[in-house]
C-alpha cells in the first residue's frame, strides 16, 4: 500500500525545518533540505509502524484490519 503525504518545511537561518502536515508530532530539523526530506520520511515511518504497532496491542487477540479510503 502506497500512502502520500505532505510535509511543510521551510529554511530558518542555517537550519531547514519541516511537519508532516497530517500526523501531529513528526517534525525534524537538518542542516539540508534533502537531509530534511530523508528525516522526515524516516520520522513519518516509525511513526507509523508505533501507531500500528499501538493498534494491534490496543485490538487484543481477534481484530480485522479493514482498509479505509477518503
Amino acid at each position: 500500500m502506497t500512502a502520500s503525504y505532505s510535509a511543510v518545511i521551510r529554511k530558518d537561518v542555517t537550519w531547514w525545518i519541516g511537519w508532516i502536515r497530517e500526523i501531529p508530532g513528526v517534525n525534524a530539523q537538518a542542516t539540508s533540505r534533502a537531509e530534511l526530506l530523508d528525516d522526515l520520511k524516516s520520522a513519518l515511518k516509525e511513526a507509523l509502524e508505533l501507531n500500528r504497532a499501538e493498534a494491534r496491542q490496543a485490538a487484543g487477540k481477534s481484530f480485522e484490519v479493514v482498509s479505509i479510503m477518503i
